[in-house]
């Protein structure tokens, strides 16, 4: 019977919660946020840099940001769903770190400009542009709404992306200037990223230049 209660009761937080109620959610992180944290395996190398408590942040935060779309048939797997996101976070600080140690060549060359940073951005995104400067307007026209996307992103996001991928920051300086450490400036650009290449959808939009 007891079971069957408990149950009931997680079923009725996570369907809340996906309607955003989010004193619900918050309960669900209580109630299971600790378990996940327990899974999270950090090796010797990247403790100092890494913080489980700083994955569990950048993991709440994303299941604020993500629970509208949980499957509410599914109450029974809010956990590993919370699990995931926190592994997907760790992963993307190590691979962070491990960026880290083998730069690319071009890495961390401040663009000559604001509009020559954003659009560095948008080809990291993943959106692959050959702007000239005969397509001035355009360009023009991507770094508006790549600007009002960022203005869009969560505050901490938005600050990273500033920081890091439009000034040119490095990681060290960025974590100091958000207060966190480098494995969770890591992981809040790589989420940031996410949110972005979601917004900006078909490269076509800026850069679909005709005869």
């Amino acid at each position: 019977m007891m079971g069957t209660a408990m149950s009931e009761t997680t079923a009725d937080l996570v369907r809340n919660a996906a309607s955003g109620d989010v004193d619900a959610l918050s309960e669900l992180l209580r109630l299971h946020g600790p378990a996940v944290e327990r899974t999270l395996q950090i090796g010797d190398i990247y403790r100092g840099m890494i913080d489980a408590a700083d994955v569990m942040q950048v993991t709440y935060l994303e299941a604020f940001l993500q629970i509208g779309t949980y499957d509410t048939t599914k109450p029974d797997r809010f956990e590993a769903w919370l699990r995931q996101i926190a592994q997907n976070n760790l992963r993307d600080a190590i691979r962070g770190m491990e960026r880290q140690k083998q730069p690319p060549p071009r890495n961390r060359l401040s663009p000559v400009n604001r509009e020559d940073s954003m659009v560095d951005l948008y080809d990291l995104l993943g959106k692959g542009t050959s702007a000239t400067p005969s397509r001035a307007v355009r360009r023009v026209e991507l770094c508006g709404y790549l600007d009002r996307a960022i203005e869009a992103l969560p505050e901490r996001y938005g600050r990273v992306v500033r920081l890091y991928d439009l000034e040119g920051r490095s990681i060290a300086e960025v974590a100091e200037a958000v207060g966190k450490s480098a494995g969770a400036v890591h992981m809040m650009r790589a989420r940031a990223h996410d949110r972005l290449r979601q917004e900006i959808g078909s490269p076509s939009r800026f850069f679909s230049f005709g005869a």
